[in-house]
């Protein structure tokens, strides 16, 4: 929870309007944060690790997760029934070391809708 804090202000801060956080689907879609950058509508993964022994953050966002991911956000799309829509998936990466101050990346556009579920 502390990863998404960190990552909702990190987004704040680049100009992001937080609109949404642990949207839960009833069939089984998930996103972290929804929010706006600019006219688009951005979905967001945080992963959160206390250091890179393990790899990068990223790296846990697997096909699985992206599924979930991409399953809200068709969730979240229907409901505003825009067509239209611009809309991308982002991961903001958030390493919690145990000395020194965290680290966020933004990785933007980090994976497309999958083709399994179709807006």
């Amino acid at each position: 929870m502390r990863g998404e804090k960190l990552a909702c202000r990190f987004l704040r801060n680049h100009g992001y309007k937080i609109l949404y956080r642990n949207f839960r689907d009833p069939t089984g879609g998930e996103i972290d944060i929804v929010c706006r950058d600019g006219s688009t509508l951005v979905f967001v993964e945080v992963k959160t690790r206390g250091g890179e022994e393990f790899g990068r953050p990223i790296e846990a966002v697997n096909r699985q997760k992206q599924l979930r991911v991409s399953k809200g956000g068709i969730a979240w799309l229907r409901l505003l029934d825009d067509p239209d829509l611009d809309f991308r998936f982002d991961v903001v990466e958030v390493l919690l070391p145990e000395e020194g101050d965290p680290r966020l990346e933004l990785i933007q556009s980090a994976f497309e809708l999958s083709q399994l579920y179709m807006y």
